[in-house]
């Protein structure tokens, strides 16, 4: 329990739109240790960027708490905040958008180091650009460039470069790989695995691509609109998923097969509206496995063996074993 840097308790966004609530995130409970990486996994539009985005305020959750080295973050105010924002960063998907056209990488990446008043001069400030260019791998000649001028994955590099001007604790990756080439994105995995070593840093790696996940978390959770549905150290997720939709996540992975006969499970039906969401359990209108129970009562997210949490009703004779 001591080492737990992050701890998330029935944390609720939901956003009105035209037909009611749109529930985007709904009670989901998880912590995440110190130095470790969480991903966070699951389709489009099952509210994990929304997940990220609440963790650092950038939007205000509706109910819960979020515990942060054991104050709740939600309970801040505008000046507790300002400290707060240099121990969590965030770095977005899209490498080009979050960047201002207008300022260079330098400039860029300088811009935390003002706001935050971290040195009193212009020279010192320039040292620790030069510094952060180079343990991200941007070359010193593209100090006075503009995002234009740089591919995806280097433009993926300021921004993370910008994330650690000052020296944060944990940093929510937002599907930071998820626009970039195959082998970009292996540079930029790596270059994260390297940073966490060195800097001690504690990640939420939020990605639709189970693949990515596997490689770079310790702990995966699975999210189902708005819900965690399982949460479990990355190994055991992938050789014996427990919660139904897990195993279908997984089994879409493409694997080659000697005998040609891997298995796919088909879900059946479409996502429900996150406006209207089933009663009882969210994933009961596509499951197999389905009874009269689950359309009445909401699982919840348990522990049925040492770290390992799932929600499902009938879990433990759902398990199996995924080559």
């Amino acid at each position: 329990m001591s080492n737990r840097l992050l701890e998330v308790n029935n944390l609720r966004k939901y956003f009105k739109v035209k037909n009611g609530n749109l529930h985007a995130v709904d009670d989901i409970n998880f912590y995440i240790n110190t130095g470790e990486t969480l991903g966070l996994v699951g389709e489009s539009g099952c509210g994990k960027s929304t997940t990220g985005r609440a963790l650092v305020r950038l939007l205000e959750a509706d109910n819960g708490e979020i515990i942060f080295n054991g104050d709740d973050v939600l309970k801040k105010g505008r000046k507790e905040m300002s400290d707060f924002r240099q121990s969590v960063q965030m770095v977005f998907q899209d490498p080009y958008s979050c960047l201002n056209p207008r300022l260079s990488i330098g400039n860029t990446i300088a811009e935390p180091l003002e706001v935050n008043k971290v040195y009193k001069n212009r020279k010192a400030r320039q040292e620790r650009v030069r510094e952060l260019m180079s343990i991200v791998g941007i070359e010193d000649r593209l100090i006075n460039s503009y995002p234009h001028e740089l591919d995806g994955g280097m433009r993926q590099r300021v921004g993370i470069a910008r994330a650690l001007a000052i020296n944060p604790k944990f940093i929510v990756l937002d599907e930071p790989v998820s626009s970039l080439d195959v082998c970009i994105q292996a540079q930029i995995l790596n270059l994260l695995k390297r940073l966490q070593n060195e800097l001690d840093l504690t990640y939420l790696f939020i990605s639709h691509d189970l693949s990515v996940v596997k490689y770079i978390s310790d702990r995966i959770a699975v999210m189902y609109l708005g819900k965690i549905v399982e949460l479990s150290d990355h190994n055991a997720i992938f050789k014996d998923p427990l919660h139904p939709y897990t195993q279908a996540l997984l089994s879409a992975i493409p694997v080659p097969k000697l005998d040609g006969n891997a298995e796919r499970i088909i879900l059946k039906g479409d996502v429900p509206s996150p406006v209207n969401p089933p009663q009882g359990c969210r994933f009961y209108t596509r499951c197999i496995y389905a009874k009269e129970l689950c359309s009445k009562e909401t699982p919840e997210l348990r522990e049925v063996e040492p770290e390992r949490f799932v929600a499902c009703h009938f879990a433990k004779n759902l398990s199996r074993t995924v080559n």
